[in-house]
C-alpha cells in the first residue's frame, strides 16, 4: 500500500466525482477531509450515550447501504471509516476522562473507565466489524486499491 497522499487539494476535490483520487489508506486516514462524504456522514456521528451511539450507527450504516446501491465504493469506505472513528473515540474517551491520553508533560494519563463510553464503543466495534467481513465491501476494496493504487 502506498502511502496516504495528504498533498492533495482536499477543499477543492469532489471525491464522489473523482473517485479515482480516493486512497484507502490505514484505519481513518482522511476521514474529516474526503468530501462530500464528509459533510454527509459527519452530521451523523455522535458517541455520547449508548443510546445517541446506538442512533449514529444505525444512520451511518444506512449511508453505507445507500452508497452501496449508488455503487459509490468511495462512499462505503467513508462511512466505514466514520464507523470504526466511532470505535476508537468512544474507546479514548472510555478510557481517559475528556478523552486526553497525555497529561501536558507529555506522561500517560492514568485510566479511569467510563462505562457508559466503553458501552458506546462496543456498539460501534459491533458495527466495524460487519463492515470488515462484509464480502461485498471487500471485493469492492481490492478492486479500488487494484485499480487506483
Amino acid at each position: 500500500m502506498k502511502a496516504f497522499n495528504y498533498q492533495q487539494d482536499f477543499t477543492h476535490i469532489n471525491f464522489r466525482q473523482h473517485p479515482e483520487l480516493y486512497q484507502v489508506g490505514r484505519g481513518e486516514q482522511g476521514v474529516l477531509m474526503v468530501e462530500p462524504y464528509k459533510s454527509e456522514i459527519l452530521p451523523h456521528w455522535r458517541f455520547k450515550t449508548p443510546k445517541i451511539a446506538k442512533t449514529s450507527a444505525l444512520a451511518i450504516m444506512a449511508l453505507f447501504e445507500n452508497y452501496r446501491q449508488n455503487d459509490d465504493f468511495v462512499g462505503m469506505d467513508m462511512a466505514r471509516k466514520f464507523i470504526q472513528m466511532g470505535y476508537t473515540r468512544a474507546r479514548r474517551y472510555a478510557n481517559y476522562p475528556g478523552g486526553r491520553k497525555y497529561a501536558e508533560d507529555k506522561t500517560v494519563n492514568p485510566r479511569n473507565i467510563d462505562d457508559e463510553k466503553a458501552a458506546s464503543a462496543a456498539i460501534f466495534k459491533g458495527y466495524w466489524d460487519q463492515l470488515r467481513a462484509d464480502a461485498d465491501y471487500l471485493k469492492r476494496k481490492k478492486a479500488h486499491q487494484q485499480q487506483y493504487g
